[in-house]
Formats: structure tokens, C-alpha cells, sequence
């Protein structure tokens, strides 16, 4: 269950930097930290669980998986320093959300006004696969930001397991569940009932499908143009 001592969206990321619950991804994010990749062999690795960013008021959700190994593992920020960031804060930047739309490291002046950014996982895995425990064991984090998000209306899911963490957190913090499971598809949104934000599914922009065509800027764009409309609502 979540900590309910936990108050703010601060407390919260606290509590996830320290965070070492998982044996297998400790190792794995702090190992990355010291073999470091070649290209990144003269900068210090954050080699930590990963918090939240963006606006703690946010009326948007963006849902990831996990930190990259040699990006927010090695910047300390969600999806900063990979592809997949440059994407997510392009079309951030483009549809309002952010001010700029690069997100190079810590201190670079990026801000996001109305959208905060989390993840399945806070720690980055081995391959990029997460076993179910370790989506149990974070889960509570995530559960909890959804609670203090008052005013949330839109969430997207960057990816089927984002997806299904977002669902099950949802549900954890007390959120009145669909009649049937919401379908995951690009651009796929559900409206959850008694009032709750609307869910868009969004194929999660790692290089495996933006470089083959699977997802490309236009259709990340939708997401976030109807991510926008449903805030300003």
C-alpha cells in the first residue's frame, strides 16, 4: 500500500532515490554506473532510481517504463540523454507542455508546466525487461502520485507495460475501475468512469519503433495535441 505520510510529490521522490527493494536492478543500475558506456566513460553516472519530473500540479500524466541505462540512469532525469527523450520532450515542447525541447541533463533550464513524467520502474533493468515483482515493488510510488494529483485529466501510457502498471496503480489509489479492460493501441483513448482522466495509449518511442516507422512524430504528436485538449477541457 502506498505511504500516505508521503504528502507531496517531493516526499514521494525522496523516498524513491533511496529506494533499494530490488536486489537484481540495484546491481544491474549501479554496475552500469561504474563499466559506464565508452562515448560516456569521463562523465559521473546518477546510478539511482529515477523521480518524477515536471509540474507537481500536473493535469497530465506521461507514463514511461523504465530509465534507460546509459540515459536517465547516467543523467538522473527521466528520459534525458536518449532518443527516446528527444522525441517525448519534442512533441512535450510542441503541444505546450514544455519550454524547450531538448532535454540534455540536469540544469540544461528544461521545465514542464501542467505534466508530470514517471514510470513503471524507477530503476533501469538489465535488457530493458522488468519482472513482475519489480513492477509490484515500485508500484507504490506511482500509486501515490496518482492520489496527490488532484486534478489529473489525461494520462498517457508509453507502452503496454506503462499501460498496465498505470491501470493497476490506478486502481490501488482508488480509482473507480472501467466495466472492461481499456484496449491498448496507438492513439487509443478511454475515458475511466466517475470522472476520472482519460486514458491514451501511445506506442513508447524507443529507437526499435521510431527507427522503423512504427511511431513516427505525427502520430506522437495526436497523442499529445489530444493529451492537450483533454487538460484545457
Amino acid at each position: 500500500m502506498p505511504n500516505k505520510t508521503w504528502d507531496t510529490i517531493d516526499a514521494i521522490q525522496q523516498q524513491v532515490v533511496a529506494c533499494r527493494k530490488c536486489p537484481r536492478l540495484v546491481e544491474w543500475r549501479e554496475e552500469t554506473a561504474r563499466v559506464k558506456r565508452r562515448m560516456y566513460r569521463d562523465e559521473d553516472y546518477w546510478g539511482r532510481p529515477l523521480a518524477a519530473f515536471g509540474d507537481p500540479d500536473a493535469r497530465l500524466l506521461v507514463v514511461g517504463l523504465a530509465p534507460a541505462a546509459h540515459g536517465g540512469n547516467r543523467t538522473g532525469r527521466m528520459f534525458t540523454g536518449d532518443r527516446s527523450g528527444d522525441w517525448l520532450f519534442g512533441a512535450l515542447h510542441r503541444a505546450g507542455f514544455a519550454n524547450q525541447p531538448e532535454s540534455v541533463r540536469i540544469g540544461d533550464g528544461l521545465e514542464l508546466t501542467g505534466a508530470l513524467i514517471t514510470a513503471a520502474a524507477r530503476c533501469a533493468p538489465p535488457q530493458n525487461k522488468l519482472r513482475p515483482d519489480e513492477l509490484t515493488a515500485c508500484r507504490p510510488y506511482i500509486t501515490r502520485e496518482i492520489e496527490l494529483l488532484t486534478d489529473l485529466r489525461a494520462v498517457v501510457a508509453l507502452g503496454r507495460i506503462a499501460f498496465d502498471a498505470f491501470l493497476r496503480a490506478y486502481a490501488a489509489a482508488g480509482g473507480a475501475p472501467p466495466d472492461r479492460k481499456p484496449p491498448f493501441g496507438h492513439n487509443v483513448a478511454t475515458e475511466l468512469p466517475d470522472g476520472g482522466p482519460i486514458l491514451i495509449a501511445s506506442y513508447h518511442p524507443s529507437q526499435q519503433n521510431t527507427q522503423t516507422g512504427r511511431l513516427t512524430l505525427e502520430m506522437l504528436d495526436a497523442v499529445f495535441a489530444r493529451a492537450r485538449a483533454a487538460c484545457e477541457g
